[in-house]
């Protein structure tokens, strides 16, 4: 397995032979809703991964409906025939962008890429009221290595009956509070329930970047913790998990599990 951090929620996944770009934001700028005044944001430093410089994709994984997880202007600039599949939010948008092959699951319903890659949906954060996204839990049946993918909250108890262990966990790790919703992304307290409760062998964050931001929104949102602060949670803990934080487009290859 290889993982890509690409920035702030984009990733490039490398398992059973295929390649999954996952919640991409890859052109500027990115808006909520189309409302610029509400919140607008741009990299600060030009990605390593652009539509142009985009590996072969194998599939798109979206997790939310939202655009820091399903951009427009980024989807409309990839191939419309590369396989989505996409939480049933985020399947609406790719459908209307002219996607032609849209799989919407719910949660804890599979889809299997070819005969080495199984994605299952799990149950992902409530963002708003009445409105709960998806995580996913990546599985390849080659080697049977899994990775689990939350990129804002994850409901630790639900996870610890359906999920159990997996090798590769890549969640927050600085939360954020929203007006009026609270908090809506995990810190570094809920990051360690979500590791005591899956035991990953590697644990890598999202949901962070180099990136500068206007509008109301960020002026209103208070960020909670930090990288350092969870390595130092970690470390502890005791527990065996390492922590991986790669750079905006690095590779990081995960070790097979012994024996393997």
């Amino acid at each position: 397995m290889k993982l890509t951090w690409i920035d702030l929620n984009s990733w490039l996944f490398y398992l059973g032979g295929k390649t999954i770009l996952v919640d991409p934001w890859l052109v500027d700028p990115l808006e909520f809703y189309g409302l610029p005044w509400l919140f607008t944001a741009y990299h600060n430093t030009p990605l390593a991964v652009t539509p142009d410089t985009l590996p072969a994709v194998d599939l798109i994984l979206l997790s939310q409906g939202v655009d820091d997880h399903c951009h427009k202007p980024t989807l409309q600039q990839l191939d419309r025939s590369i396989p989505v599949v996409a939480s049933p939010t985020a399947a609406k948008v790719v459908r209307s962008l002219g996607y032609q092959q849209v799989t919407e699951l719910a949660h804890w319903q599979a889809f299997q890429v070819g005969e080495k890659v199984k994605i299952t949906s799990v149950l992902g954060a409530e963002i708003q009221p009445g409105q709960v996204e998806s995580g996913y839990l990546l599985q390849d049946l080659t080697t049977n290595e899994t990775l689990y993918y939350e990129p804002h909250q994850a409901p630790v108890q639900e996870l610890a009956a359906r999920i159990g262990r997996v090798d590769v966990a890549i969640a927050p790790v600085i939360g954020q509070i929203f007006p009026l919703l609270g908090q809506v992304i995990m810190g570094p307290e809920q990051a360690l329930q979500l590791v005591e409760t899956v035991h990953p062998r590697y644990f890598l964050p999202t949901t962070r970047g180099d990136i500068r931001a206007t509008g109301i929104l960020p002026m209103l949102t208070k960020s909670v913790g930090s990288v350092e602060e969870f390595r130092d949670r970690l470390s502890a803990s005791g527990l065996s998990t390492q922590l991986l934080v790669p750079a905006p487009g690095e590779m990081v290859e995960i070790p097979g599990p012994i024996g393997c």
